[in-house]
């Protein structure tokens, strides 16, 4: 994947392996995956193979993925955001993770335009879902932000067949 996307504070590009220290981070914080994974990556090396097995091959396979999000300011990469194609729902999931840090300051809402804005005109994408547990009332608050609105609830398997709430929005 090419692209680079940058907004006011946010420059979105695709995750490198250069990128796995924070890539690990991201996938072990506590409060980071509280709402997105159910464990842990157990070591570096599991990381740097989910960094092959999700983002870069979805690159390879979708021509699209997760963004890795640099702050501007530092180049330093503070958490990811973009689009997901989900087999389960046969659909593009808009997500996004940040580093605690980095919470309650409008990044998510900020990417998940940029995001929006790419999977309108670039990918000419027709609809976007985004897969929220209900409890992530945060979360909830960003999809609505991005024009999202609740559509129906559901078991997930990748969360443990979890109750999670699909959200959605048309881009035509």
């Amino acid at each position: 994947m090419k692209a680079i996307i940058e907004t006011e504070r946010l420059r979105l590009r695709a995750w490198t392996e250069a990128d796995l220290d924070v890539f690990y981070l991201l996938g072990t914080d506590p409060d980071a995956i509280r709402y997105a994974q159910r464990e842990p990556y157990a070591s570096r090396a599991h990381a740097l193979e989910v960094l092959h097995a999700a983002p870069l091959r979805d690159y390879a396979e979708h021509g699209f993925g997760r963004f890795a999000c640099e702050w501007k300011a530092s180049g330093e990469v503070i958490g990811f955001s973009g689009l997901k194609y989900l087999p389960e729902f046969n659909e593009v999931e808009l997500g996004y993770r940040f580093l605690p840090a980095w919470w309650g300051k409008g990044l998510a809402t900020e990417a998940g335009q940029a995001g929006i804005a790419f999977a309108r005109d670039t990918l000419e994408l027709r609809r976007i879902i985004s897969v929220i547990l209900p409890e992530n009332t945060a979360s909830a608050n960003v999809v609505r932000k991005l024009g999202l609105s609740f559509e129906r609830s559901e078991l997930y398997a990748p969360l443990d067949n979890a109750r999670v709430d699909i959200w959605a929005r048309s881009l035509v």
